[in-house]
């Protein structure tokens, strides 16, 4: 009778969210919104999280006014208090925590023989150390009730080295982002976590767009602008999402 009922859903239906909250760092802009939109569309309830408060407040608001139920709240992922008390908060908000999407990121440009030392530690406090951190004190709780899903942000950079960007320090700490996630998955599976990472190639977000480091040299061909629309805030980019989650049975 159960694989019956089962059976008479659609596939969207069989992979709705809801009931489940979601926690998203970087979330008030670019692919974290675009993660809180799709997420938020297919139930679950949103924790929205950034460094910039306004920014997460401003998310949060659009996704109330589509009746998704959602929170703002800011956090700075290199602080592991901050970290503490943003899980803390989720849990004490919704008394639960099912989805982790860790990413926050920076990407800061320079030529390998001229990286600051400083400038590799706040990339690598950001993308490496406090996505650990964020994974560590998610995975905490999620271990405890035998249920979670982390999806981390990687990048294609992760695997190749794009050209002519200089990005030495980012390049490396989403590689470590990636080995990382294998290693958690393979800690944790079995204890009813699962851990994921996606790699996405260059995405036109605020990021890209307000480096110029990365904006002059992301458009192809020369062009000053982008031949593809706004691909993170388009609909097409939201079901491709839900596509590869319902592929990761995030449910």
């Amino acid at each position: 009778m159960e694989l019956l009922d089962k059976m008479s859903k659609t596939i969207l239906d069989r992979f709705r969210l809801d009931g489940r909250v979601a926690l998203i760092t970087g979330a008030g802009q670019g692919i974290g919104k675009a993660f809180a939109v799709a997420l938020g569309e297919a139930g679950a309830k949103i924790a929205v999280v950034d460094l910039n408060r306004d920014l997460a407040h401003q998310v949060a608001n659009e996704l109330l006014e589509r009746d998704i139920n959602a929170i703002a709240m800011a956090a700075n992922v290199a602080d592991p208090e901050s970290i503490e008390v943003m899980v803390s908060n989720v849990l004490d908000h919704f008394g639960r925590l099912d989805i982790a999407f860790n990413n926050a990121g920076v990407n800061k440009n320079s030529a390998a023989e001229e990286t600051p030392l400083e400038e590799w530690d706040q990339t690598f406090a950001v993308n490496l150390r406090g996505l650990f951190l964020c994974c560590q004190v998610e995975g905490r709780h999620m271990l405890k009730v035998g249920y979670g899903k982390i999806i981390n942000t990687a990048s294609m950079s992760s695997v190749i080295v794009p050209h002519p960007q200089k990005q030495a320090a980012y390049n490396t700490s989403k590689a470590g982002v990636v080995n990382l996630t294998r290693s958690l998955a393979a800690e944790w599976a079995d204890r009813g976590v699962r851990v994921n990472c996606i790699s996405p190639g260059i995405v036109r977000t605020p990021l890209i767009v307000n480096s110029p480091a990365l904006a002059t040299s992301s458009y192809p061909y020369g062009c000053k602008t982008f031949p593809w629309v706004d691909y993170v805030s388009s609909r097409i980019f939201r079901e491709r999402l839900f596509t590869w989650l319902r592929k990761s049975q995030i449910t």
